[in-house]
């Protein structure tokens, strides 16, 4: 009578084991990935995320549904990181390693920082939040197939910039000295 309860043990335990195992795998992504580099006012910013392409799809509003968050990227979450403290708006950004949501709308957009990091995807709690800022959107004036995400340099301090399909969204900083 004992050994179908060991054998069921040992079933279970190598189930679970080969369930680990799995989880613990890199998970196959889905866009090629990029890191967006500058230097602001001399503070170091970098930006990596994944790009996925239009390839004919109805994006905002569709594939990224408007009024959820959207992890602004494929694959792995995207991620910000800075040497110095950045300003968007009223959100004070300290040095550090951050990942960005978005959360878009048919009219307004917000720019979401988030204090957890290595995530996968949209595994996202507002619990976690740093806070939000309103983005500024306008329409292109030509589509842009893959996601861009840019920081640059600007007469009144930086900006984070997000292109894809026929949406421009911005997030104007100053860098705190």
């Amino acid at each position: 009578m004992r050994v179908p309860v060991v054998t069921s043990l040992l079933c279970a335990t190598a189930i679970l084991a080969l369930g680990v195992a799995l989880d613990a795998q890199p998970r196959q992504r889905a866009s090629p990935h990029e890191k967006a580099q500058a230097t602001v006012d001399g503070a170091s910013i970098s930006i990596e995320y994944g790009r996925p392409y239009v390839k004919g799809r109805d994006i905002f509003g569709g594939l990224v549904p408007y009024g959820q968050v959207w992890r602004t990227g494929a694959d792995e979450a995207t991620t910000l990181v800075t040497d110095a403290t950045l300003v968007f708006g009223g959100l004070t950004v300290p040095p550090g390693t951050y990942t960005l949501y978005t959360l878009p709308g048919e009219k307004d957009w917000s720019l979401i920082v988030n204090k957890k990091t290595g995530q996968w995807g949209t595994q996202y709690s507002q619990a976690d939040d740093l806070g939000r800022v309103p983005m500024q959107v306008s329409k292109l004036d030509s589509p842009v197939e893959q996601l861009t995400i840019d920081v640059s340099d600007t007469a009144a301090g930086g900006e984070l910039q997000i292109r894809w399909a026929t949406t421009r969204a911005v997030a104007p900083f100053t860098v705190k000295k």
